[in-house]
C-alpha cells in the first residue's frame, strides 16, 4: 500500500492538480484555479483521437484473440515435451526493444519490402498501392507487438484444463467440435477475459507504431497527450487528455467485466 501510494496516488494526484491549472501557451506561470473548463476543451478537440484509438485497439485485441488462441491450443494440447520451447519462441521478440520492433515493421512494410511486392504479385495491392502509413500498418504492429500479452494468458488457461473432461465429453457421443464449444471454450474464457484486457488497456494508450508506421492522419490519442507534454508543453491539456483516456478505459472495462461476468469466471 505504502509503495502504490508513493509511486502511483501521489503522482496521479500531482497529475489531477495539473489537469485544473491554466497557462500561458508556453507552459509557464500555470496556475491552480480549477479550471475544469480544460476537459471539455480537450474531448471536444480530439475526440477524433480517442475513438480512433479504441478503435485501434479494439481491432488490435480481435486480431491478436484469433490469432493466439490457435497458436496457445495447438501448444497446449499438442506441444509435448516441446511447450517451452514454443513459448520462448512467442515471448522472445521481447527480448529486443519495443522501438526497434517497431522500427523491424517499418522496414517490412515499406515500398520496397517483400510483403508490399508480393501483394502486388498477387493483385491485392494496386501497382501504387502501399502499406506503410496507413491504418492497416498501425493495427498491424499493435497487433504484433502486444500479441504475447494475449497469447501467454490463454495458454495457462488452457493448460489447466483437466484432458479427463474432454474424454468423458467424447465418451458422451460429443464431437470434436461440440466438445471443444460445450467444455473447452468456456473453460479457457478466463484467459480470454485476461488476454483482452491486457491487451486493449495499453494497446489504447500506445504512441509508438502510429508514429513510426502512420502519419498524422493515423495518429492517436497518446501520440496527443506525448505531444502536449514533450513539444508544445501544455501540461494542463496533456494531464486532462490523460484522465479523459484513464477514465473512459475504466468505464469500457467495468462495462466488458459486467457484460462477460467476470465475477463467475473467476470465482
Amino acid at each position: 500500500m505504502a509503495w502504490l501510494a508513493l509511486f502511483f496516488v501521489v503522482p496521479l494526484g500531482f497529475l489531477a492538480q495539473q489537469s485544473l491549472e491554466t497557462g500561458d501557451a508556453f507552459g509557464f506561470g500555470d496556475k491552480f484555479n480549477w479550471a475544469w473548463h480544460n476537459y471539455g476543451d480537450a474531448l471536444s478537440t480530439y475526440h477524433t483521437q480517442l475513438l480512433r484509438s479504441f478503435e485501434y485497439a479494439g481491432i488490435a485485441t480481435l486480431l491478436a484473440l484469433a490469432i493466439s488462441y490457435p497458436l496457445a491450443y495447438w501448444i497446449a494440447f499438442r506441444g509435448g515435451r516441446w511447450k517451452n520451447l514454443f513459448l520462448l519462441f512467442i515471448i522472445g521478440p521481447f527480448f529486443v526493444t519495443y522501438l526497434i520492433r517497431t522500427l523491424a515493421w517499418e522496414t517490412i512494410l515499406s515500398d520496397q519490402g517483400f510483403a508490399v511486392r508480393i501483394l502486388r504479385d498477387i493483385h491485392v495491392l494496386g501497382p501504387d498501392g502501399r502499406l506503410l502509413a496507413t491504418s492497416v500498418a498501425v493495427v498491424a504492429g499493435i497487433t504484433y507487438n502486444f500479441l504475447p500479452f494475449m497469447a501467454l494468458p490463454l495458454y495457462v488457461s488452457l493448460e489447466q484444463i483437466d484432458g479427463r473432461l474432454l474424454e468423458a465429453a467424447q465418451d458422451l457421443y460429443a464431437s470434436k467440435r461440440t466438445a471443444f464449444l460445450r467444455v473447452t471454450f468456456p473453460l479457457s474464457l478466463p484467459g480470454v477475459v485476461a488476454g483482452t484486457l491486457l491487451t486493449f488497456i495499453p494497446a489504447a494508450g500506445d504512441f509508438i507504431n502510429a508514429q513510426l508506421l502512420g502519419t498524422p492522419r493515423q495518429f492517436m490519442i497518446g501520440n496527443v497527450i506525448q505531444s502536449k507534454f514533450l513539444e508544445l508543453t501544455d501540461y494542463p491539456a496533456a494531464a486532462a487528455l490523460s484522465f479523459i483516456l484513464m477514465a473512459a478505459i475504466l468505464v469500457l472495462v467495468a462495462v466488458y467485466a459486467r457484460v462477460i461476468g467476470t465475477e463467475k469466471l473467476t470465482g
